[in-house]
């Protein structure tokens, strides 16, 4: 049976607007999980909006605003190499953000990149049912999943035609990717749907005829996995600039169901 999502797109007009409005999101997101459960459950991506946003919270007014001592902090996934490699997810955040805001170090859940990546992925689902106090096959719900959008379709590290898309079982598993010759570890898809709130920051002309495929072309989950962000609660975000929402049926924002 065809799933509708209801889909908000929030167009703005360049990348470092899209930052501004993801750290907005961020905030209010944050804000309102502490206020209903006494904590905040945020699993983050790696990419060049987030690198922008990190820039953004780690100024005034998030930083003297956000309830930085509620919050726990974790990765949707992450590249196999240690924290101190320029292309770690957890180090890029560490420069940007973690270094200038007073987020306790023992609520911030990193993917252990320099470990064999399924000793790794093994540690991280341990992790991950031990902070959320889970039993037997339950999902974790985090308040918020920040996603990115690669110009091949992938979304975290599911990748285009490889096993991860299939991973319905595990909460986190290393992924081999073929196509670039590496492992990468990363939450599956079952878990970041089950979130309470999802969001897509994508931007730039590169991503505009990728995401057109992804939300008005036909339904191909091997070749477009982010086609698999279905939330369980019907409601996606997308935060987008106007070159990267050029081809879509509301290009200036709005809303739109997308059945598949």
């Amino acid at each position: 049976m065809a799933r509708t999502t209801l889909v908000t797109l929030d167009v703005s007009p360049d990348a470092a607007a899209v930052a501004k409005k993801a750290a907005e999101h961020f905030a209010a997101t944050v804000k309102q999980a502490v206020a209903a459960r006494g904590m905040a459950r945020v699993a983050i991506s790696g990419g060049s909006t987030p690198k922008r946003m990190f820039a953004v919270l780690s100024q005034e007014p998030f930083l003297s605003d956000l309830p930085w001592d509620k919050l726990h902090l974790y990765w949707v996934d992450e590249r196999c190499v240690p924290p101190s490699d320029p292309e770690s997810n957890y180090g890029v955040t560490k420069e940007l953000l973690l270094d200038k805001v007073p987020l306790p170090a023992s609520q911030v859940y990193r993917m252990e990149g320099e470990l064999d990546p399924h000793e790794a992925s093994s540690r991280y689902e341990a992790l991950i049912r031990n902070t959320f106090k889970l039993e037997g096959a339950e999902t974790p719900v985090f308040d918020l999943v920040q996603l990115g959008m690669g110009d091949d379709g992938h979304t975290a590290s599911l990748f285009p035609h490889t096993e991860g898309i299939d991973e319905l079982g595990r909460i986190a598993f290393a992924n081999h990717v073929p196509q670039k010759n590496t492992w990468r570890i990363t939450l599956s898809w079952p878990v970041i749907i089950a979130a309470r709130e999802v969001v897509f920051l994508i931007e730039g002309a590169a991503k505009t005829e990728v995401l057109a495929r992804v939300l008005t072309g036909p339904k191909d989950l091997e070749t477009l996995p982010s086609q698999l962000i279905r939330p369980a609660n019907g409601k996606l975000l997308f935060l987008l600039d106007t070159a990267a929402a050029a081809k879509l049926p509301s290009p200036h924002g709005g809303t739109m169901e997308w059945v598949g």
